[in-house]
């Protein structure tokens, strides 16, 4: 995506019109209409505008992604309830086949016990709930591999 499709995709999620854009920065509609088609570009100082009236960061104004947006706002809106009914795994492992095939080729047992014990440390040493740890060490593990 652009980065005029992305200021109109701001402004379509804030349900703003160009007309109120424009008034509120003082510029025309057609300007407004310009950024958006990709034919000029707002100086720093309307972005930094923009972005207030969006709710954005300047690097999310930049950066705006629609299909991370509503992947992202769909997990927020899951219930828990629904979460529970997908299967996590046979979904990602459409994605990541290893999520099937490991666990006729790994034994699970060892790294499973050593898993228990840093989840059960997470608890005891800072009070964490059991999700909550679990959730504290599948970050530090995604920080770690990303590192």
């Amino acid at each position: 995506m652009n980065f005029g499709s992305s200021l109109m995709q701001a402004r379509k999620r804030k349900g703003i019109s160009q007309e109120e854009a424009a008034g509120r920065l003082g510029v025309s509609r057609q300007t407004i209409s310009k950024w958006e088609t990709g034919e000029t570009v707002p100086d720093i100082l309307q972005c930094k505008k923009l972005s207030r009236m969006y709710g954005l960061t300047l690097d999310e104004l930049v950066e705006f992604d629609t299909e991370v947006e509503e992947i992202e706002q769909m997990i927020v809106n899951t219930s828990e309830e629904t979460s529970k009914k997908i299967d996590w795994t046979k979904l990602w492992a459409e994605k990541y086949p290893v999520l099937t095939a490991y666990q006729q080729e790994v034994d699970t047992g060892a790294y499973a016990d050593a898993l228990q014990g840093l989840l059960a440390k997470l608890e005891r040493e800072q009070g964490y709930s059991s999700l909550d740890a679990m959730l504290v060490l599948k970050d530090i593990l995604a920080h770690t591999w990303e590192g």
